[in-house]
Formats: structure tokens, sequence, C-alpha cells
């Protein structure tokens, strides 16, 4: 729906160049509008259980409640106005039953592959530390399924390029900095100039990393962050914690340390059910990002009550939105960065 939508606003923007934008000469009467693109990103997805859990209370039960369209009921509006949403996929999707020897491993059943295009994703951050939780098999199985339903993916050496049917080009790296330490500086640098040779109009850089249940980035995370955007990226988007973590204006680029969680599988209850969904308006000029990207966060819960986690993600409102964006204002003070009422992002 979204790649029809693009058409049609082109079909009828083109359409008025012709009826009533011109003069008697063919002379521009009206100054042509600049081009835009709007990015969701959204935080920890794990579409399944931990090896550990039973049956009752999981993500598993819900889908064989509700079906794939389920999950995302309550944000799907939001992710289906924007030109491309990206969510970090955390765990895998295999009927392997080999884990790796780990605290936690995270898997669901391959036809939870289906949830995503339902739920209008159209891109997935797999630079984590679930990633392996079933080893090569388990990666083996889940890109082979990224792959069947066109979905793009990136993680380590491997980059991401989502492209719109107007040609407007998204690419993205995504890296486990909480495995692999300062070792994915070269990823994210070469990823990032491999980007920019294959002339993508918006570079986003995705970063797991930090401290779990943690609301403030830890030292290395805005030396990392800083980094992606000296290298290249336009956005660093950051996620791991489980928590929501503050916002960074660096050079005229933000960085977002946390987008918590939000359609999480791995904890039937977490204390902490905040999270967000931020979204990127970029405007382009000469095929590149110009000026300053107009960010916005929606203020959401990661489950539709309060009491467990129902694995179906809601817009908050009324007081739980005030109490969002006012802890997103803690979390960010000490960058200079504020959000007002409605979620807009402004620095000095």
């Amino acid at each position: 729906m979204k790649k029809w939508r693009i058409i049609l606003v082109s079909v009828v923007a083109g359409a008025a160049l012709f009826t009533s934008g011109y003069g008697p000469y063919g002379a521009s009467t009206q100054e042509e509008e600049p081009e835009t693109v709007t990015v969701s990103l959204a935080g920890d997805c794990s579409l399944g259980k931990l090896s550990v859990h039973g049956y009752e209370g999981t993500f598993e039960e819900m889908y064989d409640k509700g079906g794939p369209g389920y999950f995302f009921k309550n944000v799907k509006s939001v992710f289906e106005a924007d030109d491309m949403t990206l969510v970090n996929f955390e765990g895998v999707l295999t009927n392997s039953n080999q884990k790796v020897q780990k605290a936690f491993n995270i898997k669901g059943k391959p036809e939870y592959i289906g949830i995503l295009p339902e739920a209008s994703i159209e891109a997935v951050s797999f630079g984590n530390n679930h990633r392996i939780d079933y080893g090569q098999q388990g990666v083996t199985d889940t890109v082979a399924l990224f792959e069947s339903i066109g979905l793009p993916y990136a993680y380590d050496d491997k980059v991401g390029i989502y492209e719109l049917e107007n040609g407007i080009k998204i690419g993205f790296v995504s890296v486990n900095e909480v495995y692999d330490g300062k070792a994915v500086e070269t990823f994210l640098q070469n990823g990032i100039e491999k980007l920019k040779q294959e002339q993508v109009h918006v570079i986003l850089a995705c970063c797991h990393w930090g401290n779990e249940s943690v609301y403030y980035p830890e030292r290395y995370q805005t030396e990392l962050g800083h980094k992606c955007i000296d290298w290249g990226a336009d956005l660093v988007v950051g996620s791991h914690p489980h928590v929501l973590q503050g916002v960074e204006n660096y050079n005229g680029k933000y960085i977002l340390y946390s987008l918590g969680n939000l359609c999480f599988g791995g904890n039937r209850n977490p204390k902490d059910k905040n999270t967000m969904i931020a979204q990127a308006k970029f405007t382009l000029e000469d095929g590149a990002v110009a000026g300053e990207t107009d960010l916005t966060l929606i203020p959401c819960t990661i489950s539709s009550v309060s009491n467990r986690n129902d694995y179906c993600p809601t817009i908050a409102e009324g007081d739980k939105k005030a109490s969002v964006i006012q802890k997103l204002n803690a979390y960010s003070n000490g960058f200079g960065v504020t959000v007002d009422e409605e979620g807009r992002v402004s620095h000095p």
C-alpha cells in the first residue's frame, strides 16, 4: 500500500503541473516542493518466546489466538502512513532445537514471518545478541525467510537497502556492540561507505549497545554514535537496553540511544512497558539529506494492558503519553534536547 500511495501522489502532483503550475509561456508560477521521505523506527521485536517458557501467556499463545494481524494492530496506522518502517529483529525464526549455551534463547516459528508484512514493516536490523541463539542454522533459516518476502535486512558486513517506487533509496547498517565491542567500528565505517557508493539517499546506523534496564547511555555509546555521524550516517538508531534512553543532536544529526522494546516475546511481564516510535522526516536535495531532520517521538506502551505483556504495542494517550514524554525529556536533558507535548523534538 505504501508503494501505491507514493505512485498515486506522484501522478497527482505531475498532473497539477500541467493544469495550474505554469503560466502562458511555460514559466513556472509556483515553487517546487522539496522532496521528503518519512521513516518510522521502533525497538526490539522478538516474534517468539524464550526456550524456558511454556505455552500459557506467551507470544505463541497469542499468535494461535489472534493470528499474524494481532500484534501490531494498534500501531499499524502509523506504519502504513510512512515511507518505510524499520524495527530491530531480535531472535530467530527456525525449527531448529540446537540452541547455543546461554541464559536466554529466543525463537519463533517460521510462519511468524507473515507478521511483518501484515504490520507494514519493510525492513529489519538483525545485528543483535539474540541472532545467534540457535547457531548458524537459526541465522540461515531466518535470513531465508526475510528473503522469501523481499524484506531488506542488515547485520555485520551485510547492508540493507529499501527502495521506494519513486527511486528514493534508504540504506542501513546494523551491528551488535554488546558482543563485538569496538570491532563493530569496521562494520559501521565500511558499511556506511558502501551505502554511499550505492548512492542511497538516506543512511541509518543501527547499533545494538549499552546496558540493559539503564536509562542513560554509557560513554562508549555516545562515542560510537558520534563516530557514525562523522562517517556519514544521517541518523543513529539504538537498541538493546529494553528501556527508553535519551536523544542527542550531534552536528545536526540525531542519535536515538535506545528505542526500548516494541513487540517483545522474550518477557511475559516486563516492569517498564514504556516505549516509542520515532518518525524521522528527511528533506532531500541533490540526492542526499539536506538540513536537519524533522523528528517526532510517538509515546507507546509495549502492551495494551498494564498487568502483563500481551505483545500488542499501543499508542499512549492522555496522562500516559504525558508521562512518557516527561521521562524522555529527563533522559535527553543532558544533551540539550527537548520533546514538546506532541512529541516534536528540538534543540538549541
